[in-house]
């Protein structure tokens, strides 16, 4: 399917395609920086009315059959099936995807995710009955309760560039099953492919359920965290971000669900499968050109295994070709605009300037868009910058322990908690250390995570879970029935 640059999107508010008040706003194409489109600019009073928009179609919704919701999501996946083959390259030109990634985790899982919350699922809970004595409050009896989740009501969803698609699926889709309405916001750098699913989602469901406000400033999504209207933030993105939110929603105690910054550290024992262990970091270390914040980019390796790592990976670079996103052999792409490849270098060059090698990459790829080499810094320090804080680029950084202790407390010498990692040939040791490490999730000896397991992370790397079950609960209140039998 042909992009054409002067396609005119419009907001979707109330069941209406609106014109945007502010104007528009220009997308650019990361892999060539040539334009993809006008996104449709939000003002604050539009934001405001998608948010009352969804408060009145919220009573219909949530009281419309379970069985009934799950069918009318299943109507979107099958739509979802049948159209998305040829939003691949509006999703390539937004994102800067590699051609493998546009098809796989940006294009074709979108339908799984509508298809997997497809299905009711039946979350009421019986107590087992308890005795009470006679009090001022009852006679005595048996006391009975059930457990309910009714929906935690309208929802902003805002989601982070990287794999805008798919981040807003696993939003939306547990939150319009649970029965609450939807607010959504892609992130500004491209937005178009969501505006593209809201067609499908205009056709199917009622007005009002979804509405999608698009805006290259905060100024919109912050009316909605405010807005008394909205009950509920579920957001993906920077930490900085989050916890400004967190702190606006305050105010009216916003329920928030959150999957911010990482830093994930990878351990390696020193009885650890060194090519396993490098195989695994390579699958990520350019995956998406380093914007995927479960990446293992702090590798803590034992001292007797160091340069045989370092080695390896070095090597293991070489096949990590570096250029444009459309080729089929292209492995790294570009990062999603020119301010974060500015960032991602001065990730780089403090790395430098604080004693760290360059073993790998460091320099600018010889690209039109917007391209960083996969880096690898060596004799990394734990207190050094681009060891703290997450590059979200191909950066890895290498640190060397002694002891098991040590190793462990460089892992949760972090602000950061979401995705961890620990190779050892002795997985009872493996399991040991991951229950020691502060974070949400940790992969013993693989990369690949369990696709329902709950998804979120300690400390500074979010609030609550998502993912499988955890996601529909996510989307919920707990209501307890207590009644004398």
């Amino acid at each position: 399917m042909a992009i054409n640059v002067d396609e005119e999107w419009k907001l979707l508010i109330g069941g209406e395609w609106v014109e945007p008040a502010g104007g528009t706003y220009d997308i650019i194409n990361p892999n060539t920086t040539e334009l993809v489109g006008h996104a449709p600019e939000a003002t604050v009073d539009q934001a405001n009315s998608a948010a009352a928009a969804a408060k009145e179609a919220l009573n219909g919704w949530k009281n419309t059959p379970y069985a009934k919701r799950c069918e009318l999501i299943g109507e979107i996946a099958t739509r979802l099936g049948e159209s998305t083959p040829g939003w691949v390259e509006l999703v390539q030109a937004e994102t800067g995807a590699t051609q493998r990634i546009a098809e796989t985790l940006q294009v074709s899982a979108l339908e799984d995710r509508f298809r997997y919350y497809a299905k009711p699922y039946d979350f009421s809970e019986q107590l087992n009955p308890v005795a009470v004595a006679k009090s001022p409050l009852s006679e005595p009896g048996l006391m009975s309760a059930e457990v309910l989740r009714p929906p935690a009501g309208v929802v902003t969803a805002i989601t982070s560039y990287n794999f805008p698609l798919t981040n807003m699926a696993g939003k939306i889709a547990p939150a319009l099953a649970m029965g609450n309405t939807c607010i959504i916001k892609p992130a500004p750098q491209d937005p178009l492919a969501i505006l593209r699913l809201g067609e499908i989602l205009h056709d199917v469901l009622p007005p009002g359920v979804a509405n999608i406000i698009t805006s290259s400033g905060p100024e919109a999504p912050s009316a909605l965290v405010e807005s008394p209207d909205v009950n509920m933030v579920s957001f993906t993105g920077s930490t900085g971000v989050g916890a400004q939110i967190y702190e606006t929603g305050a105010k009216t105690i916003k329920r928030v669900l959150m999957e911010l910054g990482g830093k994930g550290a990878l351990i390696m024992c020193e009885d650890a499968d060194v090519g396993a262990a490098v195989g695994g970091i390579v699958t990520v270390w350019g995956f998406h050109s380093g914007q995927i914040c479960t990446a293992p980019t702090r590798v803590i390796c034992h001292e007797s295994i160091y340069d045989e790592t370092v080695s390896q990976l070095e090597t293991m670079s070489q096949f990590m070709k570096v250029g444009d996103a459309t080729a089929p052999d292209t492995i790294v792409g570009p990062v999603i605009t020119e301010t974060h490849r500015d960032r991602v270098e001065a990730f780089i060059q403090s790395g430098k300037d604080a004693g760290a090698t360059v073993v790998v990459g460091g320099e600018r790829p010889d690209q039109n868009g917007y391209f960083v080499a996969p880096t690898l810094l060596a004799d990394c320090t734990p207190d050094m910058h681009v060891v703290r804080e997450e590059a979200f680029g191909p950066v890895v950084v290498v640190l060397k322990y002694s002891t098991e202790e040590e190793a462990i407390a460089m892992a949760n010498d972090s602000d950061y908690g979401l995705f961890s990692y620990v190779y050892s040939a002795d997985t009872s040791k493996a399991y040991r250390i991951a229950q020691q490490i502060e974070s949400g999730n940790v992969g013993l000896n693989v990369i690949q995570p369990h696709m329902e397991a709950p998804f979120g992370g300690f400390k500074m790397s979010g609030v609550g879970r998502d993912r499988g079950m955890h996601g529909l609960w996510a989307y919920s209140e707990v209501q307890a029935i207590n009644w004398m039998s």
